[in-house]
């Protein structure tokens, strides 16, 4: 069996990292399934190398790649900060409706953390990953569109705001909301977990956080209420496998902190998202650690959860980590969890040797830092 997919190496440290974990991912289904099984890479471009080759950061050939995909996996792509192209990483979830990025968060042993607990963190997070702010829909302050925009919502729509303001339009719906969280309940029940966490920010946008909220609970009575029940509901006596409970987005921050065990399952908007999934992986040894993917309905884009690192590009004191890992999700996505144990154990391994990279090295005492070539030299050792 041979399974198809396509990658693009990323920016920064992208190809070091990328380097460095291929060929773990490879042994690792060599080992597990001899010639019996197979993956086969086909690159793609897009961002610094895409403008190299082509000029284009994001060229028309990627595009018509992944339009028929059914795994992809990616290195991380730069975007300026507040000038120049529009993220490649918000393109892509958006032209390809890869709705949901799931990240799950789980503590190596021999990490340490900077909470005292950091082996009571267990969660899966999934971010809406299409709509909320990050569909770019904004105006700069003091420009014609945005002073039409200021003008519309002031004089028709009875708003205060100020002529110069810069304007940001936040678009939520409520199919958006429930196909991810539907994603989301579908794993709490398939993985067996006992709860399914909304995460919010409805007190304060009612509308918008609000109705995500507001759409999950009734997709989950509508659509699984033989399956899940309410914490009032399961404080009243009632006995179902998953409960489906709600949090608002800053009380959760402490939540995760002083009793992450409570936590299992977490669908949230895609602002929230981005901020928890970062912070818990910081509780658990940092995003060199963190896997992720990005899905629609048909493709599955798995990729490195950090960013480009440009300081430390080609000094080989990158950790691959994030884009191995993400290879277990993506082997695991394919039901070869035989492999993706394989990876985990020598993830573990090394760890416990203390044999990894600087930035896990300052985070456990003793331990030897070795660079990103030679960390993936000794995943690939202990398969």
């Amino acid at each position: 069996m041979e399974k198809l997919v396509y990658f693009i190496e990323g920016d920064g440290i992208g190809p070091e990292v990328w380097a460095a974990a291929r060929p773990v991912i490879d042994g690792a289904v060599k080992k597990a399934y001899g010639d019996a099984k197979k993956l086969v890479w086909q690159e793609i471009l897009a961002g610094e190398k895409a403008v190299r080759e082509t000029g284009e950061n994001l060229p028309q050939a990627t595009m018509d790649a992944l339009k028929g995909a059914e795994l992809a996996m990616k290195g991380p792509l730069g975007t300026p900060v507040g000038k120049g192209f529009r993220s490649l990483n918000v393109t892509l979830r958006q032209v390809f409706d890869l709705y949901a990025c799931i990240r799950p968060i789980k503590y190596f042993p021999g990490i340490e953390s900077p909470v005292k607990h950091p082996e009571r963190v267990d969660m899966v997070i999934f971010r809406e990953n299409t709509e909320d702010v990050y569909a770019g829909i904004e105006w700069a302050a003091g420009t014609p569109e945005a002073k039409r925009v200021v003008a519309f919502l002031r004089d028709e729509m009875g708003a205060k705001l100020d002529d110069l303001a810069a304007i940001g339009i936040k678009p939520m719906t409520e199919k958006g909301c429930k196909r991810l969280a539907r994603r989301a309940l579908k794993f709490a029940i398939d993985q067996k977990r006992p709860s399914l966490t909304l995460v919010h920010k409805g007190n304060i946008m009612k509308f918008t956080e609000g109705g995500f909220r507001a759409w999950g609970y009734e997709m989950a009575a509508a659509e699984f209420g033989e399956f899940t029940m309410t914490e009032a509901e399961a404080a009243e006596g009632a006995k179902k496998p998953v409960i489906v409970n709600d949090r608002i987005a800053d009380a959760m921050f402490q939540e995760v902190l002083i009793r992450p065990e409570k936590y299992s399952v977490v669908a949230t908007t895609n602002l929230n998202g981005d901020y928890i999934s970062d912070a818990l992986a910081a509780q658990v040894g940092g995003l060199g650690l963190a896997p992720g993917v990005n899905m629609s309905d048909t493709l599955a884009f798995f990729e490195a959860t950090h960013g480009t690192a440009p300081a430390i590009a080609g000094k080989d004191m990158a950790n691959p980590g994030s884009l191995i890992l993400s290879g277990t999700m993506m082997l695991e996505h394919l039901g070869w969890h035989e492999a993706a144990g394989l990876v985990h154990a020598a993830v573990a391994k090394a760890i416990s040797a203390r044999r990894v990279t600087v930035d896990l090295a300052s985070q456990i005492e003793g331990a030897k830092a070795v660079g990103c070539k030679e960390f993936g030299e000794i995943l690939l050792g202990s398969l």
